[in-house]
């Protein structure tokens, strides 16, 4: 693992790190913020995933959320949002596609399939290396993302309910299959066949019998890609009739933006805190 930096914030540690990825065959970048309460004993962890055209630092940097982690003994891992280098393939003028579009999904189709293993790395990868490295409680795991990242976060939570304890989303992407801003980058992922596609969608999985206890859901009313790209509506709508508690909270004047994010990430931080320490009380 190199270390590219290291910072004490709120009496804990904010890092950036490196290491060389088997699922995405290149180096991989991911940030690291450890609360002072590792010293002393394991954290539980939230995992954050970024929304397209991002990286590791665009939360790191905007989100706001070190004071609380630091209060509450989170472990913050941030990844990046794709595969990185000159070797992996992308588009240049497409946001949508390749390189900060990662999507978190384990891509089938030529040229992308060879790096563009992102829910590998995600859910195994990633969850395995810094196991080794930092004081994490990996018994008490809980994920959350914006947009493109929220899409995955609700994604992988749905899909590996016994490993995550809360899950919660920014303005997700709940039904990409049908989005204009990530339809055509799955058909280029993983081919025409659309049933293929239903294992990285929302709420095709709680259609299809996947089963998460709740989410947090938080929307602003202003964001300009509510009703082509985000629509949160459609998964109250997938959750009706089901076990799943879902709580979406739609805001006034608030978009898109990290000025949305670090204003309701408290909320999030502490949502995944009381489940994650419901969590201990269990063991």
């Amino acid at each position: 693992m190199k270390v590219l930096s290291q910072n004490t914030a709120f009496g804990g540690m904010q890092g950036v790190f490196m290491h060389e990825s088997e699922a995405c065959k290149c180096e991989m970048t991911f940030a690291v913020f450890v609360p002072p309460q590792a010293i002393k004993a394991p954290c539980p962890v939230v995992w954050y995933l970024s929304g397209l055209t991002c990286t590791h630092a665009n939360v790191m940097e905007k989100g706001e959320y070190r004071r609380m982690a630091a209060e509450l003994g989170l472990i913050v891992i941030c990844p990046d949002t794709s595969p990185r280098g000159n070797d992996v393939p992308d588009e240049l003028t497409n946001w949508q596609m390749g390189k900060g579009a990662g999507f978190y999904l384990d891509a089938t189709e030529k040229p992308w399939a060879e790096h563009y293993q992102m829910y590998t790395y995600i859910t195994e990868e990633l969850p395995n290396f810094v196991s080794q490295h930092f004081r994490m409680d990996m018994d008490r795991q809980g994920i959350f993302g914006h947009s493109m990242g929220g899409h995955g976060a609700m994604t992988i939570a749905l899909r590996n309910p016994d490993r995550f304890k809360s899950c919660s989303a920014f303005a997700p992407i709940v039904e990409p299959s049908t989005a204009d801003w990530s339809a055509p980058a799955f058909e280029k992922y993983l081919g025409a066949d659309r049933s293929i596609w239903r294992q990285y969608d929302a709420c095709a999985l709680v259609e299809d019998g996947a089963r998460f206890p709740e989410f947090l859901i938080d929307q602003g009313k202003a964001d300009g890609f509510l009703e082509n790209g985000l629509r949160p509506w459609l998964f109250e709508e997938a959750a009706k009739g089901t076990d799943i508690d879902v709580t979406l909270r739609m805001h006034e004047r608030y978009d898109h933006s990290y000025y949305f994010i670090s204003t309701f990430m408290e909320d999030h931080l502490r949502w995944h805190a009381e489940r994650l320490a419901e969590a201990l009380d269990q063991q």
